[in-house]
């Protein structure tokens, strides 16, 4: 196996890069539309041909702006791309043919260091032949024809690689683990990345916070709500605790969200949910947990992740104490389920708090994995139970015979009981409450589940 090397894909909006980057690191990661600049900031990924093995950049559409607007800022993170590439692949789109835009920068990409190979994308059937003999027209040597979307033309792709990865000496990222299914059992193995994803409504700053965390303009940022598109996984580390931290698109009301890509990115942001680990839901504070947010946090707690909440923006706030107040009785009242959920106060733009973020993250991540013995387990049931019997039903009082940790991630529970089913929700969560206190697990999204013990005189 040849060793690894850096690819990007460049070429003006629309010509097929995130195709063909879903077809080279064999996922479906990046989000493909028929809308022009579906892609605002670039991404990384494990890809491979047959034996090649290289880390591939998608990048924004290359934009005739250079200064701060919207499309000025995606241009720079696709030069910052192109920098840190081996070798990059420019895309035209062969049926379109050559467009005004795509000799502008081609005349760029023969000016600068990086090697380029021409890609006609959109090759397949006759209709492609004329634009993939316009191609010659920008001095970007032979154009390899090419289908991302139905496979087309990969082997000469391979030819095109294979002299930069004999060439290159470099140490692999390691695989894209944010996008696999999570391990929800066994032991937290330290080794592996933590899977910590920022979610949160439009323009409350995530992709600000991540920028300050890395401690570079990583992310395309802005005033512009709704900038970032499809989740973005990055790989960090705090200490020695390797963290993959993962960008997301902000989640608006569903009746809201109304043409097809913001539909894509938002199940793109609830994906990004469901494959984490701990999840910050950053709220702003200048109106705090609003109906959506609750809505995002009780998507976090339906699916069992570990929760910690971020006010940001608190720099902003005059009164800071009844602010806070404020949050802690809307999160008791509306979040009973996750009592005790972390909550740090914070400034993604001036990096204020930023210090309490990640020991706050690390403690919920403890919660989320903690196993507690069958035998203090038991002890506790009898006790809360003589605190406070379960009610009667049918005559009978319930009776919890026994209780055991099935499986942390998220720590699940199962009693056995003689009528599980007469048991009261009020009931369970007196049960669920007096676990997470007794056992240290603040916030954490606990799960108990009753069954009925077998009668051994039913036969």
């Amino acid at each position: 196996m040849t060793g690894p090397f850096t690819v990007a894909i460049l070429g003006r909006p629309n010509v097929g890069k995130s195709t063909l980057f879903n077809r080279l690191v064999g996922k479906r990661l990046a989000l493909v539309d028929d809308t022009p600049g579906v892609t605002r900031d670039r991404r990384e990924g494990e890809g491979g041909l047959a034996d090649l093995r290289f880390r591939v950049i998608d990048t924004a559409g290359l934009e005739d702006a250079t200064d701060d607007s919207l499309q000025g800022r995606m241009r720079r993170q696709t030069e910052r791309a192109l920098d840190e590439a081996d070798v990059a692949l420019f895309l035209i789109d062969a049926r379109v043919g050559l467009t005004p835009l795509d000799s502008f920068f081609a005349n760029t990409l023969r000016a600068g260091r990086t090697p380029v190979v021409l890609v006609a994308n959109k090759c397949e059937g006759s209709a492609a032949q004329p634009g993939l003999y316009e191609a010659y027209r920008l001095g970007l040597g032979d154009p390899l024809p090419l289908s991302a979307e139905h496979g087309e033309g990969l082997g000469d792709l391979y030819d095109a690689l294979a002299p930069f990865a004999a060439s290159q000496v470099a140490a692999a990222d390691a695989a894209d683990a944010a996008d696999a299914e999570p391990d929800d059992e066994g032991a937290d193995d330290p080794a592996r990345p933590l899977q910590m994803a920022i979610v949160g409504r439009p323009n409350v700053g995530k992709s600000t916070l991540i920028n300050r965390l890395l401690g570079e303009d990583r992310l395309l940022t802005g005033p512009e709500a709704g900038i970032t598109r499809d989740s973005i996984a990055i790989p960090w580390a705090h200490g020695d605790r390797p963290i993959r931290l993962v960008d997301t698109a902000g989640l608006r009301r569903r009746a809201k969200a109304r043409d097809r890509l913001e539909r894509l990115s938002s199940a793109d942001t609830r994906r990004a949910i469901r494959f984490a680990q701990v999840v910050v839901v950053l709220v702003d504070a200048g109106m705090p947990f609003d109906k959506q947010d609750l809505t995002i946090a009780r998507q976090v707690i339906d699916e069992g992740r570990s929760l910690v909440v971020g006010i940001n923006k608190w720099d902003a706030v005059d009164d800071r104490a009844a602010t806070m107040a404020a949050v802690r009785d809307r999160l008791e009242l509306s979040l009973p389920q996750v009592r005790g959920v972390p909550v740090v106060t914070l400034s993604g733009l001036t990096g204020t708090g930023l210090d309490r973020l990640m020991p706050a993250v690390e403690a919920a991540y403890a919660a989320w994995n903690r196993r507690v013995a069958t035998s203090p387990l038991n002890r506790w049931l009898a006790e809360a139970t003589g605190r406070h019997p379960p009610p009667l039903a049918k005559g009978r009082r319930v009776k919890l015979r026994y209780m055991t940790q099935a499986k942390t991630r998220p720590p699940t529970f199962v009693v056995f009981a003689s009528q599980p089913e007469e048991l009261p929700d009020a009931y369970r969560r007196y049960l669920v409450n007096g676990l997470r206190e007794a056992f240290d697990m603040p916030g954490a999204p606990i799960r108990l589940l009753l069954r009925k013990g077998r009668n051994p005189y039913a036969d």
